[in-house]
C-alpha cells in the first residue's frame, strides 16, 4: 500500500541487525506487541534463527526480513522508500546493527577504525536520515539508538568500540533537541553485559601480536570480558525495555540497562576519574 492509497492501521517498526542478539529478540518482541516489523539483516542466509524465533512466538506473519548492509547508504535509501511504499508508515526505527572491535589503540589499523565507525556510527546516521523526512511530516515516530555501557565509559582494549558508541551518544543528544518540536522521540539504550555473541565475535576480530607491549594487559582484558559474558543475564530484558520505550508517550533520553551500565552511569556522574582508573586496574589484576 503506498502513501496515496492511505496507510495501514498497524504500526510499523524497522529493526537493523536483526539476525542475532538484541536485534533478533527486539524484532520478535515488537511483533508480539502488535507491530509489523521490517527486520534487516546484512546476510539473508543468516536470517534462519530470526524466522525460527518468530515461528515459535506465533508472529511469523508480522515479520518481514529485508537484506540490508547499513554501510551501503544507497541501499538504505531504497529500503526505507520500499517500507513506506509498502506500508505507508514508519513508526519506530531501532538502530541496533553494530559490532565490537577490540585491540589496543596503537595496534588497531586505521582501516579497522573506519570499519567500526562505518557500521556503528555512519550506518546509524544514514538510517536515521532516511526515515526522518517521513516521520517529521507525520509528526510522529520514535528512534531508539542502541548504544552501550561503552558509550558511557571507555575500557582498555575496546577503544574503537567505545569511540563509536560515544559518537552515537553525542549524535543522539543533539538529534533529540533538534526533533523535539516535531513531536519525534530519540532515545538511547545503554546495555551493560548481556549474553549475546557480540563479544565472541569481537574476540575473533582483535588486533594483536605476540610481541605486543600490551599483550599481558590485553590478555587480562579478554579474560575479564569472557568471565563477564559467561555470567551475564539473558538479553531478553533489553528487547522488552525497547518495546516499553517505543510504546511510551514521553520516554527519557537514556536507559542504562543491566548491572554494569546503571552502576557505571552513576559512577561517572559522581566519582573522580582517578577512582575509576584505580577500579579498572584492580578489576584487571
Amino acid at each position: 500500500m503506498n502513501m496515496h492509497s492511505g496507510q495501514t492501521a498497524t504500526p510499523v517498526a524497522i529493526v537493523t541487525g536483526a539476525s542475532s542478539g538484541f536485534g533478533l529478540l527486539t524484532a520478535v518482541a515488537l511483533a508480539k506487541a502488535g507491530y509489523t516489523v521490517v527486520a534487516t539483516v546484512r546476510d539473508p542466509a543468516r536470517s534462519e534463527a530470526l524466522l525460527q524465533e518468530a515461528k515459535l512466538a506465533g508472529v511469523s506473519e508480522r515479520i518481514e526480513c529485508m537484506p540490508l548492509d547499513v554501510t551501503d547508504h544507497q541501499a538504505i535509501e531504497n529500503a526505507s522508500a520500499a517500507v513506506i511504499d509498502r506500508h505507508g508508515r514508519i513508526d519506530a526505527l531501532i538502530n541496533n546493527a553494530g559490532f565490537a572491535l577490540g585491540g589496543f589503540a596503537e595496534e588497531v589499523p586505521i582501516a579497522e577504525w573506519r570499519r567500526q565507525f562505518e557500521t556503528n556510527f555512519f550506518g546509524l546516521v544514514a538510517m536515521t536520515q532516511a526515515v526522518l523526512p517521513h516521520m517529521r511530516e507525520r509528526r510522529s515516530g520514535t528512534i531508539v539508538n542502541v548504544s552501550s555501557v561503552s558509550g558511557l565509559v571507555g575500557l582498555p582494549g575496546y577503544a574503537p568500540y567505545a569511540a563509536s558508541k560515544h559518537a552515537v551518544e553525542g549524535f543522539s543528544e543533539s538529534l533529540r533537541l533538534e526533533l523535539a518540536d516535531f513531536g519525534l522521540k530519540v532515545v538511547l539504550v545503554e546495555p551493560g553485559a548481556f549474553r549475546t555473541n557480540i563479544w565472541t565475535k569481537g574476540f575473533a576480530q582483535i588486533s594483536r601480536t605476540e610481541q605486543s607491549p600490551y599483550r599481558a594487559k590485553l590478555d587480562r582484558v579478554l579474560d575479564y570480558s569472557r568471565r563477564t559474558a559467561e555470567t551475564a543475564p539473558a538479553p531478553q530484558a533489553v528487547a522488552e525495555a525497547i518495546v516499553r520505550i517505543v510504546l511510551a508517550r514521553s520516554p527519557k533520553l537514556r536507559y542504562p540497562l543491566g548491572r554494569g551500565s546503571r552502576m557505571l552511569s552513576l559512577v561517572k556522574a559522581i566519582i573522580p576519574w582517578k577512582w575509576y582508573e584505580r577500579a579498572v586496574s584492580r578489576m584487571l589484576r
